[in-house]
């Protein structure tokens, strides 16, 4: 019997610009990029140089950490581009895509009766490994270690996110079949919201253990989860993978071949024709936003949500683990006394503004932060919206102490930069709380791995 999960604290941010329940499939692409930088922590091998054929599922790089784990082309081609920086250092591969993909056939072993370590090493030669992630550190989990669980959230709560029984209509089989595969590794805990989580695909899964969640964002973070369900002490290991990605490992043992094509959601303000679209992994963005725009300038495209997302420049590309692209305004205006304007346009979580009085109304932000980073003021706006039973605000102080100890002692192994989102949000001190997060988790990752 799985748990019931009741969310009190946190904060639903409602923006314009959600996603209209509506699929495309655009054009074929002319190429599409890999990023070794997509993969924190990763320091990539490169296998392939500019002018190599590639088939969608031929390996491209390597981990020089764990070489068992391949990082596949996602279609078939021609390698254009190997993108290096300083040192030589892997940024990217640019492929020229065929009109017609080719895939490599793999050789995948029957679920059903396939071992955990058979499923392993099928997963890491074909590509699909990376879309495996661990706690703690929030990284590319490490095919050697034994997980005490495996955990899918079945719905983002994130702003703008993409409502995920819609994305996987038609994908039932292939989600259950990548269950099946990953419950050979290790017990396999689904989280549903309540209220949002409507498809069968999800209610009726077999092979896991299904828990409900009820709440504001941040519910839907898998951390958040982890942290209700099976919290992880010193030691242990849990992994995380996005549905989405459960069905792309399950297309692996249904079609013996790497097909990383996702339901990506086009959201945000600036979007002209908010939908959901079919594409493959490293697409270009303008395949996604030309003529789809109200403005073409001031404003900023991100690849994820405006929460936990990374900008990324109108020729950029998708990035390997997205299935959101925003687009909201820049907000180089400077505001004159905007703190003591009724602020009917604003969006606050107290009653800082009028806006409050119309509690179902839908904003469009921009990205000013209204105001600069200052000394670090203990307002306890962090409890309000930190569901886990940590202290937010001494594990960052520890963290920028570089007291692994204290770190340890305060959670530091349970939580993500993702999981301090709204932290930083509603920050008085406008304090980068991902990024000291992020540097606190390689601290720790240095000093015990």
């Amino acid at each position: 019997m799985g748990k019931s999960i009741k969310i009190k604290k946190g904060l639903d941010i409602r923006l314009v610009g959600e996603a209209e329940k509506v699929t495309v499939s655009p054009d074929s692409v002319d190429s599409v990029v890999i990023r070794p930088t997509d993969f924190h922590a990763l320091v990539p091998k490169c296998l392939v140089n500019p002018g190599d054929v590639v088939k969608a599922g031929t390996p491209l790089f390597y981990s020089k950490k764990h070489p068992e784990i391949q990082f596949c082309s996602p279609v078939s081609g021609e390698v254009a581009e190997v993108v290096r920086g300083a040192k030589r250092k892997l940024l990217a591969i640019r492929i020229l895509a065929d009109r017609e993909t080719s895939y490599v056939q793999a050789a995948v072993p029957q679920t059903e009766s396939a071992s955990a370590e058979e499923i392993i090493a099928a997963l890491c030669s074909n590509g699909l490994w990376p879309y495996i992630k661990q706690r703690p550190f929030d990284v590319i989990a490490n095919p050697n270690a034994k997980p005490k669980a495996i955990f899918i959230s079945a719905f983002d709560s994130s702003p703008l996110a993409p409502d995920m029984d819609f994305a996987l209509q038609g994908y039932g089989p292939e989600f259950q079949k990548g269950i099946d595969a990953l419950a050979r590794i290790a017990p396999v805990n689904l989280s549903v919201h309540t209220s949002r989580t409507k498809s069968e695909i999800f209610l009726k899964a077999k092979n896991v253990q299904l828990h409900t969640v009820s709440g504001p964002h941040p519910s839907g973070n898998v951390g958040v989860q982890i942290h209700h369900i099976s919290p992880i002490n010193k030691g242990e290991v849990v992994w995380t993978v996005n549905p989405q990605d459960v069905v792309i490992i399950g297309r692996l043992f249904t079609e013996n071949r790497y097909n990383a094509l996702r339901v990506v959601a086009l959201t945000g303000s600036e979007v002209t024709r908010r939908r959901y679209a079919k594409v493959i992994t490293g697409v270009p963005l303008r395949s996604l936003l030309n003529d789809n725009l109200n403005h073409e300038n001031n404003i900023r495209i991100i690849n994820g949500n405006v929460l936990t997302g990374n900008t990324e420049p109108a020729d950029g590309n998708l990035g390997f683990y997205d299935s959101q692209v925003t687009v909201i305004p820049e907000g180089h205006e400077p505001e004159l006394f905007g703190w003591a304007l009724p602020g009917f346009g604003k969006f606050s979580m107290n009653h800082s503004f009028f806006s409050w009085l119309a509690p179902g109304k839908k904003y469009t932000l921009n990205t000013n932060m209204h105001g600069e980073e200052r000394a670090f003021v203990v307002s306890g706006e962090y409890e309000k919206v930190f569901p886990m039973n940590i202290f937010p605000v001494y594990l960052l102080k520890s963290i920028l102490a570089n007291d692994i100890e204290r770190m340890e002692e305060l959670g530091i192994y349970e939580v993500a930069p993702e999981d301090f989102a709204l932290c930083e949000f509603v920050c008085t001190s406008k304090i980068e709380t991902q990024q000291i997060v992020r540097e606190g988790l390689d601290l720790v990752m240095s000093e015990t791995e």
